[in-house]
C-alpha cells in the first residue's frame, strides 16, 4: 500500500526544498516562470526567504518515504478575495498516483480556511498535462493577462477555481 504524507516546511527546510525545486527547474523548465539559472546558485538566504513568504504555505509530498513533489499557497496581494497556488510539481517517479490532486486540496483548504472565496494560479498554456489536471480540480480559464514566460514570448495562462 502507497503511503502519502504531506508536510509543511519551514525556512529551516530549505535544504529540501532547494533539492526539489532544483529538480523541478531542471526536469521541467518548459512549466515555469523561473529557470534553473535564475535558482541553481542562488544563496541560503534567498531559499529561506522563499520560504518565509508571510502567510504562505509551502508544502512537500513524501510517498513511500520519499520526497517527490511540492507546492505553495500564498496570499494574492492584488486581490484579498484569493489565494495563489504556486511551484507545483510533482517528480515523474510520482506522478498518476494522486500526488498533485492532494496537493492542490491541501492549498485549496489552507485558502479556505483563511476566508479567501478563490484560488489562482498561472500556468504555461502548452503544458497539457498541467491544464489537464487543473481543469480536473476545478480551475477555469480567466480572463486576466498573465505575466511574460522566461523565453520572453509567451505569457502564463492564469487559472482560477471558487473555494
Amino acid at each position: 500500500m502507497t503511503e502519502l504524507e504531506l508536510r509543511s516546511l519551514t525556512s529551516e527546510d530549505w535544504p529540501l526544498w532547494r533539492e526539489l525545486r532544483l529538480a523541478a527547474l531542471a526536469e521541467a523548465p518548459y512549466a515555469f516562470g523561473s529557470t534553473l539559472a535564475d535558482w541553481q546558485d542562488a544563496e541560503e538566504s534567498r531559499w529561506r526567504a522563499r520560504l518565509e513568504i508571510p502567510g504562505a504555505l509551502d508544502l512537500m509530498a513524501v510517498l513511500d518515504g520519499h520526497p517527490v513533489a511540492i507546492a505553495s499557497g500564498v496570499p494574492d496581494d492584488d486581490d484579498t478575495t484569493a489565494g495563489e497556488l504556486i511551484s507545483l510539481w510533482v517528480g515523474p517517479q510520482a506522478r498518476g498516483r494522486g500526488v498533485a490532486d492532494r496537493l492542490i486540496a491541501e492549498i485549496a483548504a489552507w485558502a479556505a480556511e483563511r476566508g479567501r472565496t478563490t484560488l489562482k494560479l498561472a500556468v504555461a498554456p502548452d503544458n497539457a498535462a498541467a491544464l489537464a489536471l487543473y481543469r480536473r480540480n476545478g480551475f477555469a480559464d480567466t480572463d486576466e493577462p498573465g505575466d511574460l514566460m522566461a523565453d520572453g514570448v509567451r505569457r502564463e495562462l492564469v487559472m482560477a477555481r471558487s473555494l
